[in-house]
């Protein structure tokens, strides 16, 4: 009974309730009115011709518009009306002077690292990507920087705590997921301990991300500790546009030299500590040297956005580090849902582009769009080995399903498809021949792609690229490939049922 309870009296169902109830209501509404007013009814006609037209018209992913005409030509009535709910994407001023503000400190503290040119000994090719991420997510590339790669959670874990104890300065934490645990309690009993020697230690947590992972108001139970933390994008029992962007970028910072991304949450299933749907597999990288700087403008943009503060960042900046050997080119890259630069998917189309020999993908999503599917499927067709791993054990059975939904058009195209059959792979790594790849947060799914904000490592000619193809080799042998033979005689329902969440997948 009192696990009943904490379920239909938690937050999440409350604020579901809520938001359910409005649109219940704008539903009646409109059907009544509609219903009994024929200006009414033909007003809303209008407007969903005129949303149809917008649609179609505006720039944006295809397969998103798809399923909105889909449901406004179904129901034209009530379509165009929800649309301008849920699906269309419109800034406030308010919103867009907060965004301009991160540009601009980006650029300040940025711009005079920029060397994109340096890039060009090793090929146009390079230099194009590098000069991309300067120029529109305004992110520099790196040498000096050693580049560390974890093929599991639970290696990368210990070493996080070994550097959080090293901090002098500062520790910066952003994560989508923030659960108490073995993983979280070891952490955080080192941030009390930094905060009280005096470091600024923060913590920016997703709200949603969080929500059945840590109580309301966590946020002001760290502040009791010491520790300033801000929680993002609170969700609330009010329907806005603003609940389909979350905080999806996994950052730890320690004094600006050392940093950590890649994949896993602060939770005790990404380290294997907890075991929730098989063997959890997912990566990490450790950066340390110069780069680290441009992860430490993305946290103290994001947490000015969050804060309303407007700090002079330029005070954070460490000192030189001492010249290292070569370590090839590091691009930290941050991407943002609340502008029209779709950084991820570009760097990813790019990196397809660009290959002539391999790809080896990882990702725990394959509910793809339109332009990465024709790019995956026209360099199979070229002759490029492309290969992908996907899980076998689902965390959610539906978004599976839809993954499923979009393998049989890769396959015939001779995309190479694996199921890593141990559990559940949670990495998002891209290799390219060797010589580019990039380890981050970035699923290969429209929210990741469109609706997150999310930061990824874009590697050229770095030591670890090996170290990355050596761990996609290993997961290959523990994974069972896909058949194209199987697809083809699957039972013609679930093929219907698949190709529904097909048309619906950008919509989840």
């Amino acid at each position: 009974m009192q696990r009943l309870a904490y379920i239909l009296f938690h937050r999440i169902v409350l604020v579901a309730i809520a938001l359910l109830l409005q649109v219940a209501v704008l539903v009646v509404m409109i059907m009544i009115f509609s219903e009994h007013l024929p200006l009414f009814y033909w007003w809303c006609i209008l407007l969903s011709i005129v949303v149809t037209l917008w649609i179609i018209n505006r720039p944006g992913e295809p397969a998103y518009k798809i399923g909105w005409l889909i449901l406004i030509f179904s129901f034209p009535v009530l379509g165009g009306s929800l649309y301008l709910l849920a699906g269309g994407i419109r800034l406030s001023d308010r919103t867009r002077k907060k965004m301009n503000n991160i540009n601009k400190q980006f650029v300040q503290n940025l711009y005079h690292d920029y060397k994109s040119d340096d890039l060009l000994p090793l090929g146009e090719d390079a230099a194009g990507q590098a000069r991309y991420l300067e120029n529109h997510a305004f992110c520099p590339a790196y040498t000096n920087t050693e580049a560390e790669y974890f093929p599991l959670g639970d290696l990368a874990f210990t070493r996080m705590l070994e550097q959080l104890r090293c901090a002098k300065r500062y520790i910066f934490l952003e994560y989508f997921i923030i659960q108490p645990g073995k993983m979280w309690d070891h952490i955080l009993e080192v941030l009390k301990e930094k905060a009280a020697e005096g470091l600024d230690v923060r913590v920016i947590y997703d709200d949603m991300g969080s929500i059945f992972a840590l109580p309301k108001n966590y946020d002001k139970k760290l502040s009791e500790s010491g520790i300033q933390c801000r929680s993002f994008n609170r969700f609330i029992p009010v329907v806005s546009l603003r609940l389909n962007n979350r905080d999806h970028r996994k950052l730890m910072i320690i004094d600006g030299g050392v940093g950590f991304t890649g994949g896993i949450n602060l939770a005790d299933e990404y380290i294997n500590a907890v075991e929730k749907y098989g063997h959890w597999k997912d990566s990490v990288i450790m950066l340390e040297g110069d780069a680290v700087w441009s992860m430490t403008v993305m946290f103290l943009t994001m947490w000015d956005y969050c804060s309303g503060w407007e700090e002079n960042l330029s005070g954070f900046r460490p000192r030189p580090f001492p010249a290292k050997p070569w370590t090839g080119y590091v691009q930290p890259y941050t991407d943002t849902p609340l502008d029209d630069e779709t950084v991820s998917q570009t760097v990813y189309l790019n990196m397809i582009s660009r290959a002539r020999k391999f790809i080896y993908i990882t990702t725990p999503y394959l509910i793809i769009d339109t332009a990465t599917n024709t790019a995956l499927c026209n360099a199979a067709k070229a002759g490029v080995d492309v290969r992908i791993i996907t899980p076998h054990i689902p965390d959610k059975k539906i978004v599976f399903e839809a993954t499923k939904a979009h393998y049989p058009p890769l396959l015939e195209a001779g995309v190479k498809i694996y199921e890593y059959t141990p559990g559940f792979i949670h990495a998002k790594n891209f290799v390219v021949d060797g010589k580019y790849a990039t380890v981050g947060t970035v699923n290969l799914d429209y929210r990741s792609l469109f609706l997150h904000f999310e930061n990824g490592v874009w590697l050229c000619e770095a030591p670890c690229i090996a170290d990355i193809i050596q761990d996609f080799q290993e997961t290959i042998e523990k994974s069972q490939a896909v058949s194209l033979r199987h697809y083809r005689r699957l039972n013609p329902l679930i093929q219907l049922y698949r190709s529904v969440l097909r048309v619906f997948a950008p919509m989840m």
